[in-house]
């Protein structure tokens, strides 16, 4: 009498087993083994989607604290409140409301970069002052709809926040500093002569975005790439600062004005303060 033929999987070792779902004496696929795999994939999906869920729910509270209360409002205490959840599940989610800052800025910043990026891309690649300017009306769009990711990013500090090693968001930094220096690499043949005196080093800048923009656009200067940050941090931001900010409490320090011609770049996302003295 001939064998049925089992449909055979080979471990390293050599051992031989049955393919799951087979059946391993009549060869036929064991329906109630693959019918249990599907409700677990089922419940798997749904505790993945309920997830999700609870913690777009978290952050949302945490942007709405924020905006009515100042930085400082963020708590996961106050958070598990409001959700009804106790402290100790809130817990599950993000261990410490440091981890629970990161991820917004992370998720903030890379939500704006997407925004200016699309904005850019909207222009034609030859129309080099037309992306300019539509990466900065971009940017004001998206903060204007978007204010508390913009206090949370540029504005004040949360306190006692403590920023994992590299930053809280790297990459959306990354591409926000390669992007605009991609803009101003476009136009630095005319901006170069407009530039002040004094110039700048590479050791101005931080290893990271050195080595990002080298790729990028090799042969680029490092001023240039001080042009690109004087853009992010004086052109962009004060100009939509005063429109999404809430007014200076009486212990807040103001912000600070337009810096000079020959100012360095601000000491953001990728830009560390120079050792030189200033002119």
């Amino acid at each position: 009498m001939r064998r049925t033929s089992v449909r055979e999987d080979v471990t390293p070792a050599g051992y031989r087993q049955p393919l799951h779902g087979v059946h391993p004496l009549h060869g036929t696929h064991d329906h109630n083994a693959v019918k249990i795999d599907s409700v677990s994939e089922q419940r798997q999906s749904r505790r993945e989607r309920l997830r999700a869920e609870t913690s777009a729910e978290i952050k949302a509270i945490a942007l709405r604290l924020m905006a009515e209360g100042g930085p400082g409002a963020i708590s996961l205490r106050a958070i598990a409140r409001e959700m009804g959840m106790t402290a100790g599940a809130i817990y599950g989610y993000y261990a410490t409301r440091d981890d629970l800052v990161t991820t917004l800025i992370n998720d903030v910043h890379t939500s704006l970069v997407g925004a200016v990026e699309a904005a850019r891309d909207a222009r034609p690649a030859d129309d080099t002052a037309g992306r300019l300017l539509a990466w900065a009306q971009g940017f004001r769009e998206w903060a204007l709809a978007h204010p508390e990711g913009f206090r949370l990013v540029y504005g004040d500090p949360v306190p006692g926040y403590e920023p994992p090693d590299g930053g809280a968001a790297p990459e959306a930094e990354r591409r926000t500093c390669v992007g605009l220096t991609g803009l101003v690499a476009a136009v630095w043949p005319e901006a170069e002569p407009l530039q002040p005196a004094g110039g700048h080093l590479w050791s101005d800048f931080t290893p990271a975005l050195v080595s990002a923009v080298r790729e990028e656009y090799p042969g680029l200067p490092p001023a240039a790439v001080a042009l690109a940050l004087r853009l992010w941090g004086a052109d962009a931001r004060p100009g939509v600062a005063g429109s999404v900010r809430t007014p200076a409490r009486p212990d807040t320090q103001p912000r600070p004005s337009l810096p000079r011609r020959d100012a360095r770049p601000p000491p953001v996302a990728g830009a560390q303060p120079s050792r030189r003295a200033h002119s």
